[in-house]
């Protein structure tokens, strides 16, 4: 009599009904990273799109994701490794009960509401640690939206390394430039005061371009 065979496939874990914990992590070689958590976890990526992919494994309950980016970014070893850290829920009405918690706690907390990122509609709420490690706390309303956006669509909350292209950074570098321009204009209207008034023009254009803050993704 023939044996039965025993399948080592983890078995691809639908929406939670109560939570499971998301790990985000930079990679410089998607497919390479695609084929080695296939046989970490033993199961296919829930989701692949262009530089993104994501796991839902059931065994342990976990939302494995997988960014990809440049190897100056990600760098070798742990050095780079962490993009973001969550817990994804299975309702926004859980969502909302974080923030409730956060607010409670004294947290400061971020909302992203109906957002598009990572190729999915989602509800979520951002805080960091006291070191600075971002976590969100979402769920997943639409897989598959009309305007399915990708990971770096909207402005990133997180600081370096974040999922998103950061304009955040963008805007601090050009705020940054515009306080060097204004400095040196400061400096020049000591010996002209028609250079101080062209300063401050300059200034206040320049303030009024700074980018606007939104957020990221999942």
């Amino acid at each position: 009599m023939t044996a039965p065979t025993t399948s080592t496939t983890t078995p691809v874990a639908p929406p939670p009904t109560t939570g499971r914990v998301q790990l985000a992590l930079n990679v410089s070689d998607l497919e390479a990273s695609v084929a080695f958590y296939s046989a970490m976890f033993g199961v296919e990526p829930h989701k692949r799109r262009p530089g993104y992919a994501n796991f839902a494994i059931a065994e342990p309950p976990l939302k494995l994701v997988l960014l990809e980016t440049s190897e100056a970014t990600r760098g070798t070893g742990t050095t780079g490794a962490l993009n973001h850290l969550g817990v994804e829920v299975a309702s926004a009405e859980a969502v909302l009960a974080a923030r409730a918690r956060f607010t409670d706690a004294g947290l400061a907390a971020f909302d992203e509401n109906d957002t598009t990122c990572c190729y999915a509609l989602q509800d979520k709420v951002w805080v960091h640690d006291p070191a600075g490690a971002p976590w969100e706390v979402y769920t997943v309303k639409d897989e598959n939206p009309a305007e399915a956006r990708p990971a770096t669509a909207s402005l990133g909350i997180l600081g370096d390394g974040a999922c998103c292209t950061s304009a955040a950074s963008d805007g601090a570098a050009s705020d940054g430039a515009a306080s060097d321009t204004a400095a040196s204009n400061s400096a020049a209207s000591n010996s002209a005061t028609s250079n101080s008034t062209a300063s401050g023009t300059a200034a206040r254009a320049d303030s009024d371009a700074a980018p606007t803050a939104q957020a990221c993704c999942s």
